[in-house]
């Protein structure tokens, strides 16, 4: 998942752990992770996904999707879009004149002429309107696009006006190869950068993706329970994700946990936050989708998009306090855990400034054409952000927030419970190690968190000594 900040490995090597609460949170994780696998064998829905209801006066089995390439377009059409078939599943009914809007404008439709490559009637040549999304996708000739025909059992020979093919539009762009380069790209320069660690987290992005769609999704189109849904989705991504990206360790067990913590609190914010502002969940496309799958609880899918969307930032948040906790203990075993706890949160205050600004510019850029709503209407502002777009983001937003921000205290008390105390790090080598030449930057980075209770760091060398002079 989202994890945009370096965690060495190597200080945290020379930190014992205390087994009294590794124990209690390695039993916790285990409690966790089999009631993780329970609820996956309860929530997998039977078979495969019901069919959905298709909405519109023809018959599913009289409608069919076939591809074809784009031979000709014109950039302007004559007529206005109504006239012609142009039904799209990405909202693709245009309004207003065929006509240019002004010098420089793109056009509210065009004419194209596209050939059938698959289906039956592959080899056949039709004439389509292309309004909405699709006039102003910059389409050119050699573009291909995926159609929806749907047989007309009458009337088969209308004439419509620009010569537009009755009953046949524009279902969809094919992206196929454009998006397979992006992604090779984007393969290719995580791997490159990341190394194997980079490997192990496309693979974790990989086995997120799989969860959602074979687990998630079919479990929601079944009518499940959402939230506890969204739950075990969650929990089975972060094992798989946490210990995959970082490793078997209990620095990772403690930023799993503090993870669950932040998406359980999350989950309960979600449900609170959607109830009481009486969202329903149905946004544009899913005005589209809701007639096709009656059996869908809107509101809960909100919830579980809620949940969904802040596990990478959730992930970032806490394996950054868990690190920053075992960089702490190894460089400075004489602090107390009290002393521990508030300078790893100097650190994760740091981190949750950042990363609120990381979540709101997220959805904002998300969202950007519903804020726009907000400079366009001749409106009051309070009464913009109560219409139902703009207040899922909003909502969407302040839960996801509420649940970094106390994922960092939990993580934190989790990691520094699992550390030695004082007396036990002072006693022992393993948690007092020698600093070497590497370790000087680190090191002048963590002074910078002492406070007036005394020295972070006794001078152990002249060369320490003189520059703290």
């Amino acid at each position: 998942m989202g994890h945009g900040h370096a965690h060495t490995s190597s200080a945290p090597q020379d930190v014992s752990v205390a087994r009294t609460p590794k124990r209690i949170l390695l039993t916790i994780l285990v409690i966790i992770g089999v009631t993780t696998i329970v609820g996956l064998f309860l929530l997998w829905p039977a078979g495969g996904a019901p069919a959905g209801q298709r909405s519109g006066a023809a018959p599913a089995q009289a409608t069919t999707y076939p591809t074809g390439e784009i031979i000709s377009i014109a950039p302007e059409c004559s007529v206005a879009p109504s006239a012609g078939g142009s039904g799209s599943a990405t909202g693709g009914v245009g309004s207003g004149t065929g006509a240019a809007e002004g010098p420089g404008s793109a056009p509210s439709c065009a004419i194209a002429k596209v050939k059938i490559d698959s289906g039956q009637r592959a080899g056949d040549t039709v004439t389509i309107m292309l309004n909405g999304p699709f006039a102003h996708a910059g389409l050119r000739p050699g573009d291909r696009l995926e159609l929806m025909d749907v047989r007309l059992p009458t009337a088969p020979d209308i004439v419509q006006p620009g010569g537009v093919d009755p009953g046949i539009s524009a279902f969809g762009v094919v992206r196929t190869i454009p998006l397979a380069v992006w992604v090779g790209l984007f393969v290719l320069i995580v791997v490159a950068v990341g190394l194997l660690r980079g490997l192990l987290a496309l693979i974790g992005l990989v086995f997120s993706g799989a969860m959602i769609v074979m687990f998630m999704l079919p479990a929601l189109l079944h009518a499940g329970p959402a939230i506890p849904i969204a739950l075990v989705a969650s929990s089975a991504i972060l094992y798989v994700v946490l210990y995959l990206a970082h490793g078997v360790s209990m620095r990772t067990s403690a930023a799993l946990a503090g993870t669950l913590a932040g998406v359980v609190v999350t989950a309960i914010l979600a449900q609170l936050a959607v109830s009481t502002t009486r969202l329903s969940g149905i946004d544009e496309s899913a005005g589209f989708l809701a007639p096709m799958v009656p059996q869908v609880d809107f509101q809960g899918l909100l919830t579980c998009a809620i949940i969904i969307a802040g596990l990478g930032v959730l992930n970032d948040v806490t394996i950054t306090q868990s690190s920053s906790v075992w960089e702490l203990r190894a460089v400075a075993p004489e602090l107390s855990r009290r002393q521990l706890f508030g300078r790893a949160m100097r650190i994760g205050r740091d981190h949750i400034a950042s990363t609120i600004y990381t979540i709101v510019f997220a959805y904002v850029g998300a969202s950007l054409s519903v804020v726009l709503l907000l400079y366009v209407y001749n409106q009051p502002m309070l009464n913009m952000l109560s219409l139902e777009d703009i207040a899922t983001e909003i909502v969407r937003t302040l839960c996801s927030g509420i649940g970094l921000v106390l994922a960092v205290p939990f993580t934190t008390a989790i990691a520094v419970a699992l550390v030695p105390p004082r007396s036990a790090a002072d006693d022992g080598d393993p948690a007092s190690p020698e600093l070497h030449e590497d370790d000087a930057a680190k090191v002048e980075w963590l002074r910078t968190l002492r406070t007036v209770e005394g020295p972070l760091f006794p001078a152990t060398d002249a060369r320490t000594a003189g520059e703290r002079a």
